[in-house]
């Protein structure tokens, strides 16, 4: 029999503008989604390390992450 010890998943996320919006407006909607993501983690208690946040030249933003995978243990992966 097999158990799972730990377990994370690592992720790329990219937050992409709205192509048929202003592009003022399309950069504010990628911030806001990029917020309420977050807050979403937090409220969720996903266990979660964002290893780079970068904004992209055209608004756009591109997270790295690595959080819990399911209601596995998530060891040593977020130290």
């Amino acid at each position: 029999m097999k158990r799972v010890k730990e377990a994370c998943i690592c992720q790329t996320l990219h937050f992409m503008l709205k192509e048929d919006v202003p592009h003022s407006y399309a950069v504010r909607v990628v911030e806001e989604e990029v917020r309420r993501y977050k807050t979403h983690l937090d409220e969720t208690r996903t266990k979660h390390k964002i290893i780079t946040e970068e904004k992209q030249p055209d608004g756009s933003v591109i997270i790295k992450i690595i959080k819990e995978y399911g209601m596995s243990p998530v060891g040593s992966y977020l130290d």
